[in-house]
């Protein structure tokens, strides 16, 4: 395997972030991720500023089978007798470089308050990331851990949840599936925390060779979608 993909799940065992860029004629975005379960209120200030995108955390399909969450637009679509509004502005097509929205639904941690706040979104994202990682290691049939997100979570909160595709990187190439693939690969909990690198100066996405310059000023690892698809392909012949 790739010498900078093993870095990469070094880095992110030690709570470090990684950029991941998705590949070219896709979103074309490069991401800050980390370990959900690693995240402190440090983490949450530098994706907000250094980030500037959606804060969110992508997991594992098979936690959010577990936990019986659904996908937003799941959830439009049985509303739409009752909320009309919703056959107008929810029409199940896919995002504009191709894809259909991994996103759920929003939390907040139950001990949150506003919810916004860097000490709260640190709160419910590293909560999630423990529970997400007990779910996945320790079997789906763990009545208590699903207790346990329904007794300390609420929804709407202010953290988006991410369902990743079941085959990971093998059927789609989303930010969302590239990190979770790279922490199922470094045998790390798949639940991650990820954030867009936006560019202040000119309202687009923060181009690669930015993004290049900030990993070598932060001496952070930058890995392309491209690599973590060849890893993955290697690693699931080795499974």
């Amino acid at each position: 395997m790739d010498e900078k993909i093993k870095r990469a799940f070094k880095e992110l065992n030690d709570g470090k972030f990684v950029l991941i860029y998705d590949k070219d004629g896709r979103e074309e975005e490069v991401d800050l991720i980390c370990l959900a379960e690693k995240v402190s209120p440090r983490h949450i200030y530098h994706l907000r500023n250094d980030g500037g995108g959606l804060i969110c955390i992508a997991m594992h399909a098979s936690i959010a089978k577990f936990l019986g969450l659904p996908f937003m637009t799941d959830v439009y679509s049985k509303v739409k007798e009752e909320h009309p509004v919703f056959s107008k502005i929810s029409r199940g097509e896919v995002c504009p470089y191709g894809d259909k929205p991994s996103f759920s639904i929003t939390i907040n941690h139950v001990n949150t308050y506003t919810g916004i706040i860097d000490i709260d979104r640190a709160l419910t994202i590293k909560e999630f990331g423990i529970l997400g990682k007990n779910i996945f290691n320790n079997g789906t049939n763990n009545e208590l851990l699903l207790e346990g997100f329904n007794s300390n979570f609420r929804a709407p909160g202010h953290v988006h949840l991410l369902i990743a595709h079941e085959n990971l990187v093998k059927d789609r190439m989303g930010h969302t599936e590239l990190s979770v693939s790279l922490a199922y690969m470094g045998n790390l909990s798949p639940v991650t925390v990820l954030c867009e690198m936006l560019d202040k100066e000119n309202g687009k996405a923060l181009s690669i060779e930015k993004a290049r310059q900030y990993a070598k000023k932060n001496n952070l690892i930058m890995i392309k979608g491209n690599d973590i698809l060849k890893a993955f392909n290697e690693f699931a012949k080795e499974e």
